[in-house]
């Protein structure tokens, strides 16, 4: 590193440009502020095109990161005030300099998520392309950053950048660096090595070391997992991946997968929710093959000025979505009771939304610019038409491995994922669709991929999804009891006046049928007036499917008087048959083990959870004490330390009964 930072100074070629300069403080932390400064040198072109970007890597949708930047202005290398106009929000041209244009600015951000800045007195959490500028023609020149961190402080930064010993953080160009999120703060670190593969874990909370180290054992669990699919970790560009978390009440949830690191944020306690955290980890780690360099060929150059359409997303993003509860499953640390309801959601949207009637899984991926945390402010009419690629092409993952085992024994996705990482491994060789189509049928056979392709992802038919899962002792069934009886075809705000549906009913819905739609107002329901949710739901228990319940309605055309009829839920539900009383038989057990079994290449680590209450171990994937029903948590209490239930019933109370077995509990009643 040291001889690279000497060569960049002092022994450039000719044509070679110059570094751009970021310095960052924060001096303004409380209301949410940093002072950017970047120094452009070497400036050849008599006006500089500085922009803000609009778009950031793992994001589809414009964000316009420019509402958050003001008191911008720039200088010459001598401190001279150049003149700066703005042809758009999000770009300033700056004339009159010399070869050196120096752009200070103030940036807000107060949303610590995988997209935005969380700045405050806790900590700097940064997403590049939210918080520094940039400029057409140094797009692949050499940048470093240099951070001031506030008087006092203890904060340190935790980055994939490059360190130097000056204190600067180096990429090789803008790509790279907006790539690179940032947290400052006073963070937790743990370091593992995997074979010959270092990671780290930053994490920024407000719970104990202890739970802070059981946690980077969580994250040493899914990284030695997911190794398992691929045979080998990528080669990481600074020599080690970093998961930057940061789990405080006023961040907000999410997760953003970066070539060498990942951002996650939510809002819950270690203590209380590790079982599902750890599901974003398993997901983002995951993008670090597929999508970061298994890439699609429509996402790369990543344009940072416009929305990035892909038709791909699917694959990224939903086999993704696949392979995180999968992990999880692998690992132990997800039963297969609630692997079946992740896995079993995802099929019934597929089967029953009305969307996939509208758009195949290609074009549903292509709608991400409208859908990735986009904003707009007129209605729209996505649950008739949409269904979330994630979602899609997790149920597609599903079915396609399940294909596989059944008709190339010894074959899974797995192999399909290899070979794509073979084929394309990193984002010099991005992929088109032909692509994923060849290396399926190359894996499998030309005829099984070409069926697969014409019929479930150009085509919108559905897999038979029973007949598949049935193989691994998993039945799909209709969804019963109240909620399925409840079933109308919207949500409804309950106001003084009744029931305000909320949104575009659901096409072949009571609803829908009836010819309610949104801000349709619902005054009486057979001469009821039921004022909450719990009063329609009894009333609604009292009837069955092909019942008539006559309605007094506020429409936008005045008072009208309509029939339902009432339906059950189209809902789908996926039940290990153990838990459905239908046998398990040899041959259902040796298939689940075969797709459910770890494939980990290095040694486990283990992980337990523990009962404060009675003070024994038991297995990841129990949720509660099958003895005394106390919710389990990830560090065990220490010697002398006594244990306070968080639920209000006195000393000892248990957070729910004992697990008896049968549908809906048997590691200790967890549910998603």
């Amino acid at each position: 590193m040291t001889k690279w930072f000497c060569f960049t100074l002092f022994a450039l070629p000719l044509l070679a440009q110059e570094p751009v300069r970021y310095e960052l403080k924060f001096p303004n932390a409380a209301h949410h502020e940093a002072e950017v400064r970047a120094t452009f040198s070497g400036v050849r072109q008599p006006v500089l095109e500085v922009l803000m970007s609009r778009s950031s890597p793992g994001r589809y949708a414009l964000h316009e990161f420019a509402k958050n930047v003001y008191h911008f202005q720039a200088t010459d290398g001598q401190g001279h005030a150049l003149e700066v106009t703005q042809p758009s929000p999000y770009q300033w041209n700056v004339t009159g300099h010399k070869g050196t244009v120096v752009v200070e600015y103030t940036v807000f951000g107060d949303r610590a998520d995988g997209t935005y800045n969380g700045i405050d007195p806790t900590h700097a959490h940064l997403n590049l392309p939210a918080t520094v500028v940039w400029a057409h023609g140094f797009e692949k020149a050499p940048v470093s950053l240099k951070f001031e961190l506030p008087a006092g402080s203890d904060w340190k930064i935790a980055t994939q950048l490059a360190q130097h010993d000056d204190g600067t953080w180096t990429a090789p160009n803008m790509d790279r660096m907006m790539d690179s999120p940032v947290e400052i703060s006073h963070y937790y670190m743990a370091e593992w090595k995997v074979g010959g593969s270092q990671f780290r874990m930053a994490l920024h909370h407000r719970g104990t070391d202890e739970e802070a180290a059981a946690f980077a054992r969580l994250c040493q669990v899914v990284v030695t997992e997911e190794e398992g699919v691929f045979g080998a970790f990528p080669k990481y560009d600074n020599g080690n991946y970093t998961f930057l978390l940061d789990y405080l009440p006023y961040a907000s949830g999410d997760g953003m997968e970066h070539r060498n690191s990942t951002v996650i944020a939510g809002t819950r306690d270690l203590k209380d929710a590790a079982a599902q955290m750890i599901g974003t980890v398993s997901h983002e780690f995951f993008h670090s093959w597929n999508v970061k360099r298994i890439r699609p060929k429509t996402l790369e150059p990543f344009d940072f000025e416009r929305a990035d359409m892909s038709g791909e997303l699917w694959f990224a993003e939903g086999f993704t979505n696949y392979y995180g509860p999968l992990t999880l499953k692998r690992a132990g640390l997800m039963d297969v009771d609630r692997f079946a309801r992740s896995m079993g959601g995802a099929v019934s949207t597929v089967l029953n939304a009305p969307g996939r009637l509208v758009f195949n899984v290609i074009d549903m991926s292509r709608r991400a610019p409208f859908v990735d945390a986009a904003t707009a402010n007129d209605p729209v009419n996505t649950g008739n038409t949409f269904i979330s690629y994630y979602t899609y092409g997790q149920a597609l993952a599903l079915g396609i491995d399940l294909s596989i085992r059944t008709r190339f024994p010894g074959k899974t996705l797995d192999d399909w994922m290899r070979a794509m990482w073979r084929e394309h491994p990193d984002t010099q060789k991005p992929y088109t669709l032909d692509d994923l189509q060849r290396t399926l049928g190359e894996v499998t056979s030309k005829e099984f991929a070409g069926d697969i392709f014409q019929r479930h992802i150009y085509g919108k038919e559905p897999m038979d999804y029973e007949k598949l899962l049935a193989r691994a002792g998993l039945l799909l069934e209709k969804r019963t009891g109240a909620a399925a009886r409840s079933y109308l075809g919207a949500q409804g705000l309950w106001t003084d006046r009744g029931m305000e549906i909320a949104a575009p009913t659901l096409i072949g819905s009571p609803f829908y049928n009836a010819g309610i739609d949104r801000g349709d107002i619902i005054t009486d329901w057979d001469r009821g007036a039921p004022r909450t949710q719990r009063d329609l739901d009894a009333l609604l228990e009292k009837h069955k499917a092909g019942d008539k319940i006559h309605l007094k309605v506020d429409s936008r055309g005045g008072k009208k008087e309509v029939d339902i009829t009432l339906a059950d839920s189209p809902a789908m539900q996926l039940v290990p048959y153990e838990l459905a009383d239908k046998q398990l038989t040899p041959e259902m057990t040796a298939f689940r083990e075969a797709w459910l079994s770890s494939k980990a290449v290095h040694p486990l680590p283990k992980v337990m959870k523990y009962c404060p209450l009675c003070r024994r171990s038991h297995p990841f994937e129990f949720d509660n004490c099958p003895y005394d029903g106390t919710a389990l948590r990830i560090t065990a209490l220490k010697p002398g330390e006594e244990y306070i239930p968080d639920t209000p019933g006195g000393r000892g109370a248990p957070a729910a009964a004992p697990a008896t077995g049968g549908r809906g509990g048997r590691r200790g009643g967890g549910g998603q």
